[in-house]
């Protein structure tokens, strides 16, 4: 059974984190959405909450599996007997600093490879701080987001969910 990992901190979840981990259900057998509890990043959710969305927005996934973790990625995908980590690439900026993430994942594991997919095209520019921002000043976040996502941010805001 092929196992990978998909990492992020998911703060929160958008369409574009769906659309990769359906992809990566087609590749593989199992997939673990890996929720980093990342405090240094201080996210708007709970690991709690983030978990909660993430299972939420991806339940129509037979072969996904959501857990959060607060350990070194390395170790996660050890833990959890996986071949391989998932990243997305949004554009090439992102690809610098997920190269040398990889690098210093192979440092640490050899036998741990990463994957990159891209995005589709319309959710190529959605990012979850992008998606934070635009929800904190009651703006309609309901084209990047899972309508129970878009409500959490708008309670989270003190803001009426649009529709």
């Amino acid at each position: 059974m092929r196992t990978v990992v998909y990492p992020g901190t998911f703060d929160p979840i958008t369409n574009g984190h769906i659309d990769l981990v359906e992809r990566a259900c087609r590749l593989f057998d199992h997939v673990i959405i890996g929720v980093a509890d990342s405090p240094r990043k201080k996210p708007l959710f709970t690991l709690e909450e983030r978990v909660s969305l993430a299972r939420m927005t991806l339940r129509h996934l037979e072969n996904v599996e959501v857990c959060g973790f607060d350990t070194l990625l390395v170790d996660f995908v050890r833990e959890k007997q996986a071949c391989a980590v998932l990243r997305g690439l949004r554009a090439v900026s992102d690809f610098e600093f997920e190269f040398q993430l990889a690098n210093m994942n192979r440092a640490l594991e050899p036998n741990m490879e990463s994957l990159f997919l891209t995005p589709a095209e319309h959710f190529s520019f959605i990012s979850s701080s992008i998606v934070r921002e635009i929800a904190s000043l009651n703006g309609d976040v309901s084209k990047f987001v899972a309508p129970p996502v878009a409500q959490a941010l708008a309670h989270k805001f003190g803001h009426k969910p649009h529709h």
